[in-house]
């Protein structure tokens, strides 16, 4: 594996403030040890792998898929392509969302994404409201 494919591992890792040891319970058959020797370009991982630590880090699947193969994406070098989407910093929450988001069905993706655009923002906030006032006054 290439210094390049390691280098994004450890920062999608760091990024997602996890340790090595934290991350690999997070991969199938992957070890802190073999996290560590991936990161130093001391070891070859699976695409399934690298699939793993891109789902689990929140970095894209291509970054790592594209640089461990020494392509480049959109006809930029996969370093600066790579380093640019991994180096962004999320927080818990958005973490959390996007693993939401990737478990839901597409009828809650859908409405997810109007309601992130605004579009049914008023029927959402109704249903929040009637909720409430149902649990507060014991009404549905």
């Amino acid at each position: 594996m290439s210094k390049k494919v390691g280098t994004l591992i450890r920062e999608a890792r760091t990024n997602a403030g996890m340790t090595q040891e934290q991350l690999a319970r997070k991969v199938r058959n992957c070890s802190a040890s073999d996290i560590s020797k991936a990161e130093r370009g001391e070891k070859d991982l699976t695409q399934d792998q690298l699939k793993q630590i891109a789902r689990a880090t929140g970095v894209t699947q291509t970054s790592l898929l594209t640089a461990a193969r020494g392509g480049t994406s959109s006809g930029r070098k996969a370093s600066s392509s790579c380093a640019s989407k991994s180096s962004m910093q999320v927080t818990a929450t958005e973490r959390r969302l996007v693993e939401l988001y990737r478990a839901a069905d597409s009828g809650t993706k859908k409405a997810a994404m109007k309601v992130l655009r605004g579009e049914e923002a008023e029927v959402f906030v109704e249903s929040i409201l009637g909720g409430a006032i149902g649990a507060i006054t014991g009404k549905k």
